[in-house]
Formats: C-alpha cells, sequence, structure tokens
C-alpha cells in the first residue's frame, strides 16, 4: 500500500459542490441566473438568486440552508459574483456573463482551470491560513498537463492517471504541491509503483478532490477518461501547451508566506481573489475545437467539410472557430437541417427559398425557412455546447426577437440547439408566446424574454446534415 511520508503529507481540499454530478446543467443555469441581476446590495442580491436557485427543477421544497449553500458555492469555486466589503455590495462576475453569452461549457471549464490554484479564495481564510502555513502554492491542470506531456514525449507512447495515482501521487504530497517535484519524477513513481503492483487506498472520500479537478479537466476537453484513466486529449494540444507554458499565479497571498498570519488579514484578499478570476476572459485564448464535436478522423472531417451547408461552415470548421464563432455554426447546420426536411418531404424545388438573415437587418430571427406547402417558416437559432447531455432548457430572447414572435404567431420557431459529444439534438419550439400565454412554458421579463421549458413541450429531432 503506497504511503507519502509523514513528514509531506497534506491532504489538498477544496469547495465541493453538493450539484458536483450536474454541474454542467447547474452552471448553465446559474450563469444565466446571475446575468439577470445587476449590482445590488448583499442581501438585496442574496434574495434575489435565492429564489431563483428555489426555481431550479430539483430544488423544490429544499430548505433554505440548502439555497443558500448551492448560492454560496456558485460563488467560491466558480467565481460568478463579487461580494466587495468596501461598497457592501454585490456584483456578478464576468465568469457568469461570459458562459451565458458563450454558451460554450468547454471553453468555460478552460477558463475556470486556467487561474483555479491553492491556496484561492474559494478556501474560507482558516483553510487558507494552513496552505500558506505549509508552503503551498499550486496549480493542478498545469502540473497534470505538464506531467502527461512530458511522459509521453519520453516514453514515445501516452501515460494515462487514475484518480488514486493522482491523489496519492501529487495532490496529497508537498514534494509537489510545495516544492514542484518534476513531473518525469512523478510520473517514474506512477509507472514503478504499477510495475511493482502497489495499490492506493482508494473510495470516494479519499479520491474526491483530485478526481473532481479531473472531472472537470474531462468537461474542459483537455483530458480523455477511458477506463478509470485520463490520458491527454490530442485534439487540443494548443490548449494544452497554454496551460504548460503558464507561470502566472495570483500572488494577493505572496505576502503571507513565513510570517504569522492573522486570518482577518486572508479574508481582506478575498475580493482580490475573484476579480482576478473574473479578469481577461480573452476568447480567442481558448478556442472550442468544433470539428471533434462532429468528427473522429481526418477522413470524417473532410467528409464533414464536404456535406457543409456553405463556405462558411467549412471556414468555422477548418480555422477550429473560437466561440464566437457557435452561433454562425449553428445557424448553419440549422439551415442545412431544413433544407434535408424539405428534400424528406419530397420538396427539393422549395430549398432555395431558405435564407440566412443577416444580423444587420435585425428582423428577429436568423432563418427564414418555408413549409411543405410553402407557407413561411422563421426560425431563431441558440446554439449550445457541452461535454455530456444537458437537461435545463432555456435561452434568451432580445426585446426584438420576443416582439417578432408576437407578431408571426405560429411561423415563429425557436431551434434549440444542443451540440455534445454523443448528440446534436434540436428542441423545436414553435409560437413561444403563445406557448407563454398557455402556461406551458416560463418567462421572465429582464431586457427581453428569458425562456425555460420542459423537454414534453418541444419537438425533439436529430440535426440533419445537408449533403451538397
Amino acid at each position: 500500500m503506497y504511503k507519502v511520508p509523514d513528514e509531506y503529507y497534506f491532504r489538498i481540499h477544496h469547495v465541493r459542490p453538493r450539484f458536483k454530478d450536474d454541474v454542467e446543467n447547474v452552471l448553465f443555469y446559474m450563469a444565466h441566473c446571475c446575468s439577470t441581476l445587476k449590482e445590488l446590495p448583499f442581501n438585496e442580491y442574496k434574495d434575489k438568486l435565492n429564489a431563483m436557485i428555489q426555481l431550479y427543477p430539483e430544488n423544490a421544497g429544499k430548505t433554505e440552508k440548502t439555497i443558500n449553500n448551492w448560492r454560496t458555492e456558485i460563488a467560491a469555486l466558480f467565481g460568478f459574483y463579487i461580494e466587495d466589503k468596501n461598497t457592501q455590495k454585490t456584483e456578478t462576475g464576468e465568469m457568469a456573463y461570459f458562459l451565458d453569452k458563450e454558451q460554450d461549457l468547454v471553453q468555460f471549464f478552460k477558463f475556470y482551470l486556467f487561474k483555479f490554484q491553492y491556496p484561492g479564495g474559494h478556501l474560507k481564510s482558516d483553510r487558507i491560513k494552513e496552505f500558506i502555513d505549509a508552503g503551498i502554492k499550486f496549480k493542478p491542470a498545469h502540473y497534470i498537463l505538464k506531467m502527461l506531456y512530458e511522459a509521453e514525449q519520453k516514453n514515445g507512447k501516452p501515460l494515462g492517471i487514475t484518480k488514486e495515482e493522482a491523489t496519492h501521487c501529487i495532490f496529497n504530497d508537498l514534494r509537489v504541491t510545495r516544492d514542484y517535484r518534476d513531473v518525469n519524477d512523478v510520473a517514474d513513481l506512477i509507472l514503478t509503483n504499477r510495475k511493482n503492483k502497489v495499490e492506493y487506498e482508494h473510495g470516494g472520500d479519499i479520491t474526491r478532490y483530485a478526481g473532481d479537478i479531473l472531472d472537470y479537466m474531462v468537461h474542459a476537453n483537455l483530458l480523455d477518461e477511458r477506463h478509470g484513466y485520463f490520458y491527454l486529449n490530442h485534439t487540443e494540444m494548443e490548449s494544452i501547451m497554454v496551460f504548460i507554458n503558464d507561470i502566472n499565479y495570483f500572488d494577493g497571498y505572496d505576502r503571507f508566506y513565513g510570517k504569522d498570519i492573522n486570518v482577518a488579514d486572508l479574508s481582506a484578499v478575498e475580493t482580490d481573489w475573484f476579480f482576478y478570476v473574473n479578469k481577461e476572459l480573452v476568447p480567442e485564448l481558448f478556442r472550442t475545437d468544433l470539428t471533434s464535436y462532429f468528427t473522429e478522423s481526418p477522413e470524417q472531417e473532410e467528409y464533414l467539410y464536404k456535406t457543409a451547408v456553405d463556405e462558411k461552415v467549412a471556414e468555422i470548421l477548418e480555422g477550429i472557430g473560437s466561440t464566437k464563432d457557435i452561433g454562425d455554426l449553428g445557424e448553419n447546420l440549422i439551415v442545412g437541417h431544413e433544407k434535408v426536411r424539405l428534400v424528406n418531404l419530397g420538396r427539393e424545388d422549395l430549398i432555395h427559398l431558405i435564407k440566412k438573415i443577416p444580423t444587420a437587418l435585425a428582423v428577429g430571427y436568423d432563418i427564414q425557412s418555408v413549409e411543405e406547402d410553402q407557407r413561411k417558416r422563421y426560425i431563431e437559432v441558440k446554439t449550445t455546447i457541452s461535454n455530456h447531455p444537458l437537461k435545463f432548457f432555456g435561452f434568451h430572447l432580445t426585446r426584438n426577437e420576443w416582439d417578432s414572435a408576437n407578431t408571426l404567431n405560429d411561423r415563429y420557431y425557436v431551434y434549440r440547439l444542443m451540440i455534445n459529444r454523443t448528440q446534436k439534438v434540436i428542441y423545436i419550439i414553435q409560437n413561444p408566446v403563445q406557448l407563454y400565454k398557455q402556461d406551458k412554458i416560463e418567462m421572465r421579463i429582464t431586457d427581453g424574454a428569458e425562456i425555460t421549458f420542459k423537454e414534453d413541450v418541444a419537438e425533439k429531432t436529430e440535426l440533419l446534415i445537408w449533403k451538397k
């Protein structure tokens, strides 16, 4: 049984949200909720956000304590809002605005992991003191990716790592988290332990913290998980190299190392941490590899280019488009879907009537399509990318889009396109204004309309790929 020497043992820990197994859905929901709130006094922001959390489908009947825990865990771990103790006000963070706007969970998790470190403001001040007293200064995603990359370069084949190996050989060992042990030494240790059939203490309580980070790295597309082993995802090497070459840390705690620490002084740094987490979210830094969601080989990728609805899709995919292109990709794919729909109805003669509407025209929808009988169909496309299928069904309509929906009635459709590893699914909502009046969907007015709906309200269909 492998054991870290006592003089080097320190168990890493962090806030572990009680919604861990539903984290993708919750993050989308919470980012959306926070984005509807402006800067408010502490209690007013708290009360409004708590009321929204209570409306999450699985929170009906939950106690106030549970709702409060949800809210504080979201703030501590993901930086969705910032409490400024100087002004006694809370403001929504850029992390929440970014996710709600871009609808790209893969990129979101990259930004989250890029900033995440021990110690950090996601810990309570007394815990931060323990980390500083132990001399810890550690960015787990950076270290793990560097170790896997260098081991592969050295050995000529990929190295996978288990949650047990990450826990005992990396996370709980001060030689790594304090002294930055050479990554090749740790890789050799892991491989030697395997050769000698050394076992590790295991179980959910033991491996949960290292396991969380590895799982988040899968959500970020940085790692692939196969049969309990986590490997580099080679389709994301550009992003992986950004992590490996990163030498930046949050320096707000630097002045406390090697000194007697007053916990109150650490608490005063908390706001600085959350401002650090929420700054410099540059979309171009981490570009989502959209081709990897449609293809698994160069041959399939080439086929996808050939079947793209127009040259814009090919440009997006060929350039491995950044998140700003997700909307364009979704709209082009829906144009292609509509063409296939008409061909399947025997109306190939109508596909020339399908048009993508320039954004500058501000007509309140993205695509003009047609029915079998040539009546118009006006489509607003909302696209989301995640690593796993989602069950949070919501979207934002601008005032102009809502007004168009109200004017066009049953000719107006929202196509909620959900792209993930296993599915490319469209949830089709026809006449959202009428559905709202019939209490079949929920709508909140902000600077437009915040729509949430249940799966059975929409027509669910697989995305159809147009073949030129």
